[in-house]
């Protein structure tokens, strides 16, 4: 790798780590305590703060905000950090907070995510891999996404929330509880209008595969019986099916929020 470029506008605080390869164009911003992995780009008019860990050819454009103390009134300077994953693309007004001492001091952040303009990702949160949100998407603090979910334009996701792997949360949608694995949300407020079959689709899953999870979503949440009685149904049923499984630890591992349900079937004209 060649040495780092920086732009000579630029203002590279001492004790910061810079990889090899990296560009650091004008107008930006590294703090101290920042580390850059090689091959990173800071397009121009970046600002990188606190102690925050950029992964290998991560890719930030202008005016992103990384690092900055948590929005949350109750953080006093503690010492936490957010960590951010390799191959990134993170876009024009992104805003990344690291962790409060109320959630454990840390804000992470998978491989091969986009955060596209204006999203912000809060304290405390999780998110992991090949993650995409778009424009103006709004993560609270403390919240968690899953591997390969999506998060569609203006979507809001209330703090302690959870998103499970492969979930798609539609555009403008306001979610206030946890999306299963593999679950489609839409609205405001959002409710569970399917799995994310497209999604799905696009990632390989064997046409067999949907089925199955297909059938087992259509037993999860019918009308009979509790949402605990109904996963048990469904773990005897289809045990060996790792998608399912999934599912259901997401749902018994439990969070702060309750599980995001289909909404009720609309009564008929003239009454039922």
């Amino acid at each position: 790798m060649s040495a780092p470029a920086i732009h000579p506008s630029a203002v590279v605080e001492s004790g910061a780590v810079i990889g090899d390869g990296v560009r650091i164009g004008p107008f930006c911003h590294v703090g101290p305590d920042a580390v850059l992995g090689e091959g990173c780009e800071l397009v121009s008019h970046v600002v990188v703060a606190g102690r925050t860990s950029i992964g290998a050819r991560t890719r930030i454009f202008p005016f992103a905000s990384i690092g900055h103390p948590p929005q949350d009134l109750k953080y006093r300077g503690e010492p936490s950090t957010l960590t951010i994953g390799e191959e990134c693309l993170i876009r024009e007004g992104v805003t990344m907070n690291p962790g409060t001492a109320g959630g454990g001091l840390s804000t992470t952040i998978g491989d091969r995510c986009a955060f596209l303009a204006n999203s912000h990702v809060g304290h405390d949160c999780h998110v992991g891999s090949n993650v995409v949100f778009s424009n103006n998407v709004m993560l609270a603090g403390h919240c968690s996404v899953g591997d390969f979910a999506i998060l569609g334009g203006g979507a809001a996701v209330i703090q302690f929330a959870r998103v499970g792997a492969h979930a798609f949360v539609g555009g403008l949608s306001g979610l206030e509880n946890d999306c299963i694995p593999y679950g489609m949300v839409l609205g405001n407020r959002a409710y569970l209008s399917g799995l994310n079959i497209v999604g799905l689709q696009r990632r390989g899953f064997a046409r067999e595969d949907i089925h199955t999870l297909r059938r087992a979503y259509r037993l999860l949440f019918a009308q009979e019986g509790t949402l605990m009685e109904r996963v048990e149904d469904v773990a005897t049923t289809f045990e060996s099916h790792t998608a399912v499984r999934e599912i259901l630890e997401f749902i018994r591992a439990g969070g702060k929020r309750s599980i995001c349900t289909p909404r009720e079937a609309p009564v008929p004209v003239g009454g039922a």
